[in-house]
């Protein structure tokens, strides 16, 4: 039994490391795998901003009170499903990027 507990441990702490990790794969279509690139020649480049920053750009793209480089419907479209625990992940990983 506890065999399987630790094998079903491995297996959440594999998936959700693969759903962090996947979570920015919508991203690196336009800011590139670090977020390098500025999307479609518009956005800042996003690698290494502060979480705050991050959260805050997203969740105003989210509630459709950010509009920068007339970004907003297409960024809306992107995290207009995310949930706040999604953002702070996404955050995370921007942050983590060097």
């Amino acid at each position: 039994k506890m065999k399987k507990i630790v094998l079903t441990s491995i297996f959440v702490a594999a998936t959700a490391a693969y759903l962090s990790a996947a979570s920015f794969t919508a991203c690196a279509a336009c800011h590139g795998a670090n977020g390098e690139k500025a999307a479609l020649g518009k956005s800042e480049i996003i690698k290494g901003w502060p979480e705050a920053k991050t959260i805050e750009a997203l969740n105003g793209y989210k509630a459709g009170t950010l509009n920068v480089h007339g970004m907003g419907a297409l960024m809306k479209g992107q995290v207009v499903k995310l949930a706040d625990a999604d953002i702070a992940d996404l955050a995370k990983q921007i942050a983590a990027m060097k």
